[in-house]
């Protein structure tokens, strides 16, 4: 999928109005809180992970931050929903160097989907902390990070 600036701000609405997965799995197996101090982005992320499949069965959000950030842990919930652990830090290590512009998504193979979306970030620097909030809070719950992540 190449980027597309019209459709990248429809989908940032779509997202940041009605968020995929925003609510909090009971009994969730991991979850971390994160925040961008800057921007004052707030999210926790929750988890149902099968340990021994190593296969994320369920992911959800709950928070505020600006639309930016909503609608990246929205469409990264929607995203990870059966995937591999493994495939998700993948996605995050890719997802993180697509908007700092260190993978350029149309020249180069990546597992990214739909997230190429967010390419645009990487024109607005200053975003990226609200685009990859999400991503760092994922990874914190994965490894059960109890002190909670911070972009700063």
């Amino acid at each position: 999928m190449s980027y597309d600036n019209e459709l990248y701000q429809q989908v940032i609405l779509d997202h940041n109005r009605k968020p995929r997965n925003f609510h909090e799995i009971k009994d969730a197996s991991h979850s971390c809180h994160g925040v961008n101090p800057l921007c004052g982005d707030d999210i926790t992320i929750y988890l149902d992970v099968d340990e021994d499949e190593g296969v994320i069965k369920n992911v959800s959000f709950q928070g505020s931050g600006c639309a930016i950030s909503k609608a990246s842990t929205s469409l990264m919930t929607t995203f990870l929903k059966g995937k591999k652990i493994d495939s998700a830090r993948k996605t995050k290590e890719e997802f993180h160097k697509m908007i700092l512009g260190e993978l350029d998504p149309e020249k180069e193979e990546h597992s990214l989907g739909k997230l190429t979306l967010f390419m645009g970030i990487r024109e607005y620097p200053s975003r990226a902390k609200c685009a990859s909030l999400a991503w760092h809070t994922l990874i914190g719950a994965l490894d059960k990070k109890n002190e909670g992540i911070s972009t700063e």
